[in-house]
């Protein structure tokens, strides 16, 4: 079950990839979706999930940037990696903890991303430190609102539970 919902995640992610990059050429600087999929599977304490998270989504993001293949694959491995690692140490639950995981890994991706660019591509041109700051903001903000819908969703689900539990003790 984790394995497929990951990977219907990382679907959505293409799709709604393909329908920004349609809306305006700039979305993929401001917005790195796969990053986010591979972040929320991350961020349930798993290493080896994390790193098989990060890859795949890396791998997917560089099929469809165009850019050199392997980059976003690298970088998203060693983000899922690191996120997986800081989630088995610390109480990942608060919206401040959630909000610090997400930015550091969209932080650290753009790190490695310029390191390896600078290392690989040295005539390569880097996107503006307003991109570095819109993709941060951007990770945070989608990482928390999917994971607050997310709770949102599983708690009315366990209230039409109850309530339907209730219900039938009444009628017995």
């Amino acid at each position: 079950m984790p394995l497929a919902r990951f990977l219907a995640g990382l679907a959505l992610a293409g799709l709604l990839h393909l329908a920004g990059t349609r809306v305006t050429p700039y979305f993929p600087l401001a917005i790195d979706l796969f990053l986010l999929t591979a972040i929320l599977e991350a961020r349930h304490g798993r290493p080896l999930g994390g790193m098989l998270a990060g890859l795949a989504a890396g791998l997917a993001a560089d099929g469809l940037s165009g850019g050199p293949y392997g980059l976003f694959g690298f970088a998203d491995t060693a983000v899922g990696f690191g996120v997986a690692r800081a989630a088995q140490q610390l109480v990942v639950q608060r919206t401040t903890s959630l909000a610090a995981i997400f930015a550091a890994g969209a932080a650290a991706q753009q790190a490695i991303l310029a390191a390896l660019s600078l290392v690989f591509r040295p005539e390569g041109e880097l996107p503006g430190f307003e991109w570095l700051l819109a993709r941060v903001a951007s990770t945070a903000l989608l990482g928390l609102a999917w994971t607050r819908a997310v709770e949102l969703l599983f708690a009315r689900f366990a209230s039409r539970r109850a309530g339907r539990e209730k219900q039938l003790k009444i009628d017995a």
